[in-house]
């Protein structure tokens, strides 16, 4: 019978730098920032002879894991990680498996993307073209909105809810980098990208980088007095829902499949009700919406009453993207679940200042990523 990794592995230390268009700053730089925040949150004076191995996550470095070790001077085994969006949460899940086996003590995980210096002002995954679906991430991900809306009755207002929400987050997190509040007026007002998708509705890709130091649970206190445990991380793979006959539009497999496999994990069965705070994969407006039913924090279809009544907000019963998510916090693709990582630390520790919820005692994280193919779920946990 195989064995779980609930509470055999802590995070004990987490940073970030700052998000946003980074024009001064070269990759390296970044992975600094982030890291020697995480040492000096973590307590780690001697990164050489404290940290055993690093995982890493990028999508646009062209050098590989040297990058990071460079970096960083770290001269320990260094694992790239490649899963589309999904990359920092699978970074993180080899990280605390490689723990968990008991292969090494302490790992940096660091997650990072300069997209900005590519010249171009989007992402370079481009949709294979079956059955005459759109081939952008927009025109994609707008189809299923269009098809949302029609079975359910939601509508633009559903979702800009969600982007004034996140709008207000993002001015409350520091290292965010699009801090304006906008209206629902806006909102329905701003330039259409693809129907029902207005520029409010869509994340911006930004550059940054994100870190988190792991240890063994039974080492943790060692290091600080209020570490945070790793109750479940999960990623799993679905069908490409472009040729997925069965594809109904209306949710995304992979993030359904992950959940099953993370709530196990974690022993979750009442998912709205025992978590307490939730940063979610929004690309898009309508994928943080499909996302909440898809995670069971509410039933298929129900989102948009759910929404109305302030439930995701951050005084909310179930606060979601506390940080702004990708949408005002920013998405370098590999940086972004660490971030999210990142944030759950804060919120679990009591250390998120003006966005802090009701200290929550387990926090989920989820991410998918290409089409999407995939999704990475972390849950984390003080008690």
């Amino acid at each position: 019978m195989r064995e779980g990794i609930r509470d055999k592995v802590a995070v004990v230390g987490v940073g970030a730098c700052k998000f946003g268009e980074n024009w001064d700053q070269a990759p390296a730089d970044m992975i600094v920032d982030a890291a020697y925040e995480a040492y000096a949150d973590a307590g780690i004076e001697d990164p050489q002879r404290q940290i055993d191995a690093v995982f890493t996550g990028s999508i646009y470095s062209q050098k590989g894991p040297h990058e990071c070790s460079d970096a960083l001077k770290l001269w320990k085994p260094v694992t790239t990680v490649s899963n589309y969006c999904a990359t920092g949460t699978d970074a993180f899940r080899c990280a605390v498996f490689s723990i968990a086996a008991g292969m090494y003590d302490t790992v940096l995980v660091v997650g990072y993307d300069k997209p900005k210096d590519r010249g171009v002002s989007g992402p370079s995954v481009m949709m294979n073209q079956v059955r005459d679906l759109p081939q952008t991430p927009a025109g994609w991900f707008a189809l299923c909105a269009a098809t949302y809306f029609e079975k359910y009755g939601a509508t633009r207002e559903d979702l800009g809810r969600i982007a004034v929400k996140n709008h207000h987050n993002g001015t409350l997190a520091p290292k965010s980098f699009l801090k304006r509040e906008i209206t629902l007026e806006e909102h329905a007002n701003a330039r259409m990208i693809s129907w029902p998708f207005g520029l409010y509705d869509c994340a911006a890709q930004t550059d940054g980088a994100a870190a988190a130091v792991v240890t063994r649970a039974d080492l943790a206190k060692r290091l600080r007095a209020d570490p945070v445990y790793v109750k479940a991380v999960s990623v799993q793979a679905g069908p490409n829902p472009q040729k997925d006959p069965s594809n109904d539009f209306l949710r995304w497999k992979p993030t359904e499949m992950a959940a099953q496999d993370a709530y196990a994990q974690a022993g979750i069965t009442n998912p709205r009700a025992q978590i307490g705070v939730a940063q979610l994969h929004d690309c898009f407006t309508l994928t943080e919406l499909l996302s909440y039913e898809d995670l069971g924090f509410c039933a298929k279809g129900a989102a948009k009453e759910h929404i109305a009544s302030g439930v995701f907000e951050l005084g909310g019963e179930l606060p979601v993207n506390t940080d702004g998510g990708l949408k005002t916090f920013g998405h370098p693709t590999g940086a972004t679940g660490v971030r999210m990582i990142y944030e759950n630390v804060l919120q679990l520790q009591g250390r998120a200042e003006q966005r802090q919820v009701k200290r929550p005692t387990l926090a989920l994280s989820h991410n998918i990523g290409g089409h999407p193919t995939a999704c990475g779920i972390a849950i984390l946990g003080i008690e």
